[in-house]
């Protein structure tokens, strides 16, 4: 079927964080929000037509969790990725940033550091920080062929005996990085010569762009195969971050009990009714809506740079080669962090996600969620052009 992807919906009366949060985020209900990483998109049919048979049965008990919800996940890995995944080896969880949290409680001890890649998600920081542990920060960098890795950095922070987890983001949030095979190659014989347990976010590893192919770190070598824990989701991909649920795939079964008995502790084990019908339908039945709203939102990224290039030439956007988030480069304006997210909030009246969330060094970047219908963006661009236009004392261009 063909989806329409223009369609506005307001979501200001459904609980959507992205629109009632507004207040508490950015001090005022009058903004854009093009923040918090969801889609403003409805889901794949299939899906809702699964959610819509459960919810009249009427009967929302206890849920079990059949062999087809793992092998949902496997089938879809081995067609999209060719990554092929045992699913005895697979435990649910909450989601991708509870089983982080869960990882590094686990897996490090108090006085060890976790290895992050800024800028980078925010609760790679958080999570890290709240359960106890520090941050390595090994800081990507800017050149003329993109953002890459400072390896030398890198091997020197893996080297310290207190770095025992390397959490890496793959693809890059909110970079909108690939990474090419020699660049995890590279990564990955680093940690594993210093005993550095690798996990590998892997939630936004369905939406790439521009020919571009996502290799799960896993699948790198036979070393990596027996050494690498994976997060992965459908949640971002199909737009149910609200039903709560991931899968983390292990190496071997010793870490998998390990995390299962922490979980266990609390008797948090089960998909709500919802999320294990909703999982299913997506990778089973949802392809044909992704390549759909992929090739929307990518029209979208173009729409962004073109405007940027013709109206604002002082804010550089960096199009993604994956996730829907758009990484804005904004020093030419001259604006400290704090002063760039006021302009933002005030003038041009957008919510977005200010750039000192990502990194502790950098300044003068934001993140732009493009996961809208495309009346929003131009209507977001259009009063960005007018505050930037404001901002050097002169009448906006028309479009």
């Amino acid at each position: 079927m063909k989806y329409n992807f223009d369609e506005v919906i307001d979501r200001s009366g459904n609980r959507a964080a992205k629109y009632d949060e507004r207040r508490k985020n950015f001090g005022t209900d009058d903004v854009i929000p093009l923040w918090i990483a969801d889609m403003d998109f409805r889901t794949a049919q299939p899906i809702i037509d699964a959610c819509k048979a459960k919810a009249e049965e009427g009967i929302w008990g206890y849920t079990s969790r059949p062999d087809s919800y793992f092998e949902a996940y496997a089938s879809w890995q081995k067609r999209r990725n060719g990554w092929s995944i045992d699913t005895s080896l697979c435990s649910w969880s909450l989601g991708v940033v509870p089983a982080l949290a869960a990882l590094i409680k686990l897996f490090t001890g108090p006085n060890d550091k976790v290895l992050i890649q800024p800028p980078v998600y925010p609760e790679f920081y958080e999570v890290t920080e709240m359960v106890g542990r520090r941050v390595a920060e090994n800081n990507m960098v800017q050149t003329e062929n993109g953002w890459e890795v400072d390896f030398e950095d890198f091997e020197r922070k893996a080297k310290d005996p207190l770095v025992k987890m390397f959490i890496l983001c793959s693809p890059h949030n909110p970079l909108g990085k690939v990474w090419a095979r020699e660049e995890l190659e590279r990564m990955l014989d680093i940690c594993f010569a210093n005993g550095v347990l690798v996990v590998s976010d892997e939630i936004h590893s369905d939406l790439i762009f521009h020919g571009k192919k996502h290799i799960p770190t896993a699948m790198v070598s036979e070393e990596a195969k027996s050494r690498v824990i994976s997060c992965i989701s459908g949640t971002k991909t199909f737009n149910l971050a609200g039903l709560q649920a991931s899968t983390t795939v292990f190496p071997n079964m010793e870490l998998k009990q390990i995390f299962d008995h922490y979980w266990s502790a609390m008797d948090i084990h089960r998909n709500n009714a919802f999320s294990s019908v909703a999982m299913e339908a997506a990778f089973n039945e949802g392809e044909e809506w992704l390549e759909q709203v992929l090739e929307y939102i990518s029209g979208n990224f173009d729409y962004i740079q073109d405007y940027c290039a013709k109206y604002i030439p002082e804010i550089k956007p960096s199009v993604p080669d994956a996730t829907y988030l758009v990484w804005l480069d904004c020093r030419a304006l001259g604006m400290d962090d704090e002063t760039l997210k006021e302009f933002m909030i005030r003038k041009a009246k957008l919510g977005m996600n200010p750039g000192s969330s990502f990194t502790r060094s950098l300044t003068g970047f934001m993140r732009l969620n493009a996961a809208c219908p495309r009346p929003v963006i131009k209507k977001a661009m259009e009063q960005l052009r007018d505050a930037v236009s404001d901002l050097r004392g002169s009448k906006p261009c028309m479009s």
